[in-house]
């Protein structure tokens, strides 16, 4: 199991837009193959800095899933409105293994 982490770097002035987004893809990306885990809007600190983060099994079902996601109706209508809104100003993704145990579960 793979967790994605999406870093996005906001427009502090449209923080609302990034908020819309995060809603939507709360919809799209479960219905569409990924464990979500969730978005994630600034609230104290950076006013700049968003996160979104989900289980895929691998780098393989990555890829069916994001192709998927880009046929979802309400996926397409989230790119659109990112592009249009132009509140998201990068946006990084890294995929990480989990490599500790839960605590008090022997390895």
């Amino acid at each position: 199991m793979l967790t994605c982490i999406i870093r996005y770097q906001i427009d502090p002035t449209k923080k609302h837009h990034f908020e819309q987004y995060a809603r939507n893809w709360g919809q799209a990306i479960p219905r569409n193959g990924a464990d979500l885990i969730g978005y994630y809007a600034p609230h104290e600190g950076s006013s700049t800095l968003a996160y979104g983060l989900y289980n895929i099994p691998s780098l393989a079902e990555y890829e069916a899933y994001r192709a998927r996601l880009a046929a979802d109706p309400l996926g397409r209508e989230n790119y659109e409105f990112a592009q249009s809104e132009k509140f998201i100003l990068r946006e990084d993704r890294t995929f990480l293994k989990l490599a500790s145990t839960p605590h008090g579960v022997p390895a």
